[in-house]
């Protein structure tokens, strides 16, 4: 069974074994194609601008992700249309149906970009331009698979006049309009032909060939040749659904629900994950996955192995349903931490309101899970991932609880992350991300970023302020950006880009955003007023990265809207994750990071 997958970037390393599998079929199966044309693909991919396209790669795979095929789209985001660049499938997979699969999801990508139609070329079959019986041939079995879904060459253009007089095989032009019954116009044609032959053959067409294809377009609308191998098109329908692979992987920490504080006033209760699934399950996005268990080794890395094992003990020695408050600070001699369990809580804490009980501790274990494999999906080629996971996590450092948190699942996951490439932990809450900025303050290849409220009023109080930058190697490469006590969603753009403007310049590999719904208004524990609408707009700020994204649930405590502003944040995020290159943006090369201030 074979899976088509669109491959996103360049990063991770699911995708480069992939784009190295497309490199060598390429070259197997277009030996003809101009030098450069393989190796050029990672660039395609994620230099927009010097292309001028978007350019879009599927992959067809089968058993460990071993790629069969490819399709390579060329995606126009101004004249909205799609060029079909290369599709081709390995030599042993010829007659497998995978060709038209791969076809398929370039139309479904087409219609779903809202273009007038796929264009691309096929050699002909005139005996007058291919001479050649064996080669004519050839071409007329492709042309064949064309028409059974209405693709057809235009006519009466001289789209196919060689470069070079006397030139055998010139391409026809063919145009696929994905079963539309609106007609190709003729200027929306003639602007079609100057870009494809001006961006990808612009090194070989002159001004002068460019300008004469373009003038001999005279019909309007223009003339497609009738059907010559097929009695009528049998595969004109486009499929609406969305692609499994392609939509937000979620992971969700189904056991929280065992972490269940019922005091007045514990405002981090299940009910929060129920929100927030009864809003996003039925849109679509999301594809629903079982976490995988990690272990402890990976919680070792971002926590103290005192610390864990303290939190380990003194959690699973409580009888069920009783909880021990930190009361006792050892503030003059934190060297000898008191000998009795429940009083040395203080020891590892930061504040008197989150219990130590059996069941926290078994739940936020489930969540460094949930967060470690949305990590995994994307080291494995998702773009897109989510943990949906409480207790929250961004509180916790290396040795200290607090905040209901436990354990630093957003910092687990980025440590996980960071073997495979620099990472970016961007945190959304309204609380300031404390947890990770401990844990990777004197680290250069982590850069750790924080919207929140200024801590002369929002909690944690101690940390949070604009003149910690990190530390040692680390330094410049921690960016706090404290906000004021009032803020509304077009408050909130300014300070995103000026985060998003460093995210750029570090050009990370990946990005693990810590996202609070505690921003929004009405929030119990914050003081801002964003809507729906506002978490959409921060969403599709982010989306335009064009990064692999996890995000990790924070906080987030009315219930009433929670599940909207999530669901409103992953439309964004997913929508402009998709068309990124619909700005034509360029991250910046790796080798010219800026030195840290």
């Amino acid at each position: 069974m074979f899976r088509i997958r669109r491959v996103f970037d360049t990063r991770s390393p699911a995708n480069v074994r992939a784009i190295g599998r497309v490199q060598e079929i390429l070259r197997e199966q277009f030996p003809e194609a101009r030098p450069g044309e393989a190796d050029g693909i990672p660039e395609k991919l994620s230099n927009h601008l010097k292309y001028g396209f978007q350019t879009i790669l599927f992959v067809a795979e089968k058993g460990q992700n071993k790629v069969h095929g490819f399709a390579l789209v060329l995606y126009d985001p101004l004249l909205k249309f799609c060029y079909l660049d290369y599709i081709a499938v390995a030599g042993r997979e010829a007659g497998s149906g995978l060709g038209s699969i791969l076809y398929e999801r370039v139309r479904k990508e087409a219609l779903d970009l809202g273009c007038v139609g796929v264009f691309f070329e096929c050699l002909p079959d005139d005996p007058a331009l291919s001479r050649n019986d064996t080669v004519r041939k050839q071409n007329v079995a492709r042309l064949r698979f064309y028409e059974r879904y209405g693709a057809t060459p235009v006519v009466g253009t001289k789209y196919e006049t060689p470069l070079e007089p006397g030139g055998d095989n010139p391409p026809y032009l063919l145009f696929d309009g994905l079963g539309k019954k609106e007609p190709l116009r003729r200027e929306k044609a003639r602007l079609v032909v100057a870009a494809i032959l001006g961006k990808k053959y612009g090194a070989l067409c002159s001004p002068e060939y460019i300008r004469m294809v373009m003038d001999s377009f005279g019909d309007d609308p223009v003339k497609l040749r009738p059907l010559r191998y097929v009695g009528a098109p049998t595969r004109v329908a486009v499929a609406s659904e969305l692609p499994e692979n392609e939509r937000v992987a979620l992971f969700v920490n189904r056991d929280h629900a065992i972490h269940h504080v019922r005091e007045r006033g514990y405002v981090e209760s299940p009910v929060r994950v129920e929100a927030i699934l009864k809003e996003i399950l039925p849109s679509g996005l999301f594809s629903e996955k079982k976490p995988r268990h990690f272990g402890e080794r990976h919680i070792l890395k971002v926590h103290g192995a005192v610390f864990f094992h303290y939190l380990r003990k003194v959690c699973l020695s409580m009888p069920e349903g009783e909880s021990v408050y930190p009361y006792v600070f050892p503030v003059r001699n934190a060297a000898r931490p008191p000998q009795d369990l429940s009083v040395r809580a203080g020891y590892f804490c930061m504040d008197t309101f989150t219990p130590l009980n059996k069941n926290a501790f078994l739940a936020a274990l489930g969540a460094v899970d949930c967060a470690l494999s949305g990590a995994q999906a994307l080291v494995e080629g998702r773009h897109l991932a989510y943990a949906l996971v409480r207790p929250p996590g961004h509180h916790a450092e290396r040795r200290l609880f607090g905040g209901f948190c436990y354990l630093n699942s957003a910092a687990a996951a980025a440590e996980y992350l960071s073997a495979f490439g620099e990472v970016v932990m961007l945190d959304l809450d309204y609380h300031h991300g404390n947890g990770q900025q401990d844990i990777f303050y004197a680290r250069k290849d982590v850069l750790t970023v924080s919207l929140h409220g200024h801590p002369r009023f929002a909690y944690p109080y101690f940390s949070g302020f604009e003149d910690e930058k990190g530390e040692g190697e680390g330094r410049g490469f921690n960016l706090n950006i404290p906000l004021p006590e009032k803020m509304s969603g077009s408050d909130y753009v300014d300070p995103l880009r000026r985060a998003i403007r460093r995210i750029e310049e570090f050009a990370p590999s990946f990005l693990v955003v810590a996202l609070g719904g505690d921003t929004c208004k009405n929030d119990p524990t914050g003081t801002w007023s964003l809507a729906a609408k506002d978490f959409e707009i921060n969403g599709r700020l982010l989306g335009a990265l064009d990064l692999p994204v996890l995000v990790v649930q924070e906080g987030g405590y009315n219930t009433r809207l929670l599940g909207e502003n999530i669901r409103s944040f992953f439309k964004g995020l997913f929508q402009s994750s998709r068309s990124a290159g619909a700005r034509l943006w360029s991250p910046a090369p790796r080798d010219r990071r800026p030195a840290p201030r």
